[in-house]
């Protein structure tokens, strides 16, 4: 089918909320079994607005089965980042742009494939954001007595620390992670050998993995908390958690941002104040966080 066939079909039907359409072709057969279901094309519509639920159809356009996936602007941006839905980025990075309004689709495939420190930064806070929370998790797993749910979580915790460095690289994660870590011959490598192939008994392998995430986490804190200085910094006031967790440049680590704070004050890179505020109706002070 010719793409511009495509494209008609589905112009015709465009609306006034979508600002750029994507159609990736998969070669014959190539997916045979995977989650992709074997259709001949992907149609990725791209739609402005916040992050909202990913909307899939399937459709028959000339007889051959399409794929079609509404998804937001910022959920894929948030995707790009932390490296989410793999086979839809793909589709977004290797197929053909055949509209584009105001061409901000075009200049975000340009800012991934560029990995400049922009998205370095955002996607450092948001790895070690994800490490430093499972980190935390598999140690409260160890202590209760849940080996294998712990070896689980370091696993898991060891996967965002083998992005990490490869970011500081300047090499962006792709989906094989390990296999990326694997060439470079890292550290964090040997660790994961040592937690999946050593003859120790699985809590001893547990235990060595997080004495070592122990001290990575002291390690990195701040190299991985350039974007959250920034915020902080770019005002003379200090922040509420609540103001972090809704500004739009962290979104993306919400949910691990209150223990991430809490980690940066104890360990002095982040100052907190005691500030009443006129609007709280609470009897107690709230607490600020700043730079200075």
């Amino acid at each position: 089918m010719d793409l511009s066939n495509l494209s008609f079909f589905y112009g015709e039907s465009f609306d006034t909320d979508a600002i750029g359409m994507i159609i990736y072709r998969q070669e014959a057969h190539k997916f045979d079994g995977s989650l992709l279901h074997d259709f001949d094309y992907i149609v990725l519509i791209v739609r402005e607005g916040q992050e909202a639920e990913l909307v899939v159809e399937h459709t028959l356009v000339g007889g051959l089965p399409c794929q079609t996936l509404h998804v937001s602007a910022e959920s894929l941006q948030s995707w790009l980042i932390t490296g989410d839905k793999g086979d839809l980025i793909r589709c977004f990075v290797e197929g053909e742009l055949v509209r584009d309004d105001g061409g901000k689709l075009a200049r975000l495939r340009h800012e991934y494939a560029a990995f400049d420190q922009p998205l370095r930064d955002r996607q450092m806070l948001y790895e070690f954001s994800r490490f430093l929370s499972i980190y935390v998790e598999a140690k409260r797993y160890l202590q209760a007595g849940y080996v294998i749910d712990a070896y689980q979580s370091v696993l898991d915790s060891l996967k965002h620390w083998a992005r990490i460095e490869l970011i500081e690289r300047g090499v962006l994660p792709n989906q094989a992670v390990w296999e990326q870590v694997k060439e470079l011959n890292t550290a964090i490598h040997k660790l994961y050998e040592e937690l999946t192939q050593s003859t120790e008994t699985i809590r001893q392998r547990v235990e060595l993995v997080l004495l070592a995430c122990e001290f990575s986490v002291m390690s990195k804190m701040a190299e991985c908390s350039v974007l959250l200085f920034r915020v902080l910094g770019s005002r003379t006031q200090p922040w509420s958690i609540e103001e972090l967790i809704h500004h739009p440049d962290l979104r993306i680590v919400k949910n691990e941002l209150p223990l991430v704070m809490r980690k940066l004050v104890n360990r002095s890179l982040v100052k907190e104040t005691a500030a009443w505020s006129d609007d709280s109706g609470s009897d107690s002070p709230g607490i600020r966080y700043s730079t200075e």
